[in-house]
């Protein structure tokens, strides 16, 4: 798990002592348990607990215990909350307005009225005063380099692109018009509206020698990291998601798009206009095909093509049955 400072992106707004959470979850909370009071200053995930933080976990999760004494436990998991094997509980009628409430108490972030950022024009370029960028590195003309940002060495960043709430590596490019650390899509289909986005407090972290191309969007984490691995190569108009987590020497070619929290191994392969649902895992090794479909997970040394995407020789012996 990539580590990094938070208020460096996401400057502090509060500090919640734990035993005040029922006054801010008000009419959500149903029951708490008995808990030790401690401030709460961070957000953890189930991949990355933190010390003096709080731990959405909802209906999907499974019920395990955490060694964390500073952690309190929200959740809207009957299950977990009445097997109490952990300390510090609470259940909630609703586990996306809860996040939405706490985390929006503890952190300034750039979905909030509030969030500021203070820059200097450099060659024409936005950069901010809090944003730390090799000076090896070339920064052409219109860009805006926000607030926590590091960039590293020989790094080449095309002209108007965005970067936000990310670390990027050395030698990695960046082309024209890309968008780096921008919100992922977050919210709940029974409560739209921008005032209902789930707040994203992550980062992006770009491994070394990466090139990408013009046109992308690559969104932040919505708690921790949304990664690129070294060496990876990603094409003109590729979206990559909130949450997803790519290895090293990725190759994916244009117009494809990766949906939140997908995790993808070791010399992807994948041909443009491909999709990728979410909460799916892809093995080390895999070739997907141009316009395929992506459904569920696929392990190592597979190659697959179509729609759902399947083995590609079961696809073409398809393709082939289908003309006759």
């Amino acid at each position: 798990m990539i580590k990094f400072n938070r208020e460096n992106f996401h400057p502090r707004n509060k500090i919640i002592n734990s035993i005040d959470i029922h006054q801010l979850l008000d009419d959500l909370l149903l029951k708490k348990s008995k808990f030790s009071n401690f401030k709460i200053l961070d957000v953890s995930s189930k991949k990355n607990l933190l010390n003096n933080s709080v731990l959405f976990l909802d209906e999907k999760s499974k019920n395990e215990a955490y060694d964390n004494n500073d952690l309190l436990i929200i959740t809207n998991n009957i299950k977990i909350f009445e097997d109490r094997l952990n300390k510090n509980l609470v259940l909630v009628s609703n586990i996306s307005k809860s996040y939405n409430i706490i985390v929006n108490k503890l952190f300034y972030h750039e979905d909030s009225i509030d969030f500021e950022d203070e820059y200097d024009l450099v060659d024409n370029s936005l950069i901010s005063k809090y944003a730390e960028i090799d000076s090896s590195s070339k920064i052409f003309g219109n860009c805006v380099v926000g607030r926590g940002v590091k960039i590293g060495k020989k790094c080449i960043i095309k002209n108007n692109v965005v970067i936000k709430n990310s670390i990027i590596s050395d030698n990695v490019i960046i082309c024209d018009n890309s968008t780096i650390g921008s919100t992922g899509f977050g919210f709940e289909l029974d409560n739209l509206g921008s005032i209902n986005i789930n707040p994203q407090i992550g980062i992006v972290y770009i491994g070394d020698n990466v090139h990408i191309g013009a046109n992308c969007t690559v969104d932040r984490g919505k708690i921790d990291v949304t990664y690129i691995g070294e060496n990876s190569m990603i094409d003109n108009l590729v979206h990559i998601a909130h949450n997803v987590s790519i290895d090293r020497n990725a190759c994916i070619a244009a117009q494809s798009g990766i949906s939140g929290s997908v995790s993808i191994g070791k010399n992807l392969i994948s041909g443009g206009q491909s999709g990728y649902a979410g909460h799916i895992n892809i093995g080390d090794n895999v070739i997907v095909a141009a316009k395929s479909g992506v459904t569920k997970d696929i392990k190592d040394n597979s190659k697959v093509a179509g729609f759902p995407a399947i083995n590609i020789y079961d696809w073409k012996k398809n393709i082939i049955k289908n003309k006759k």
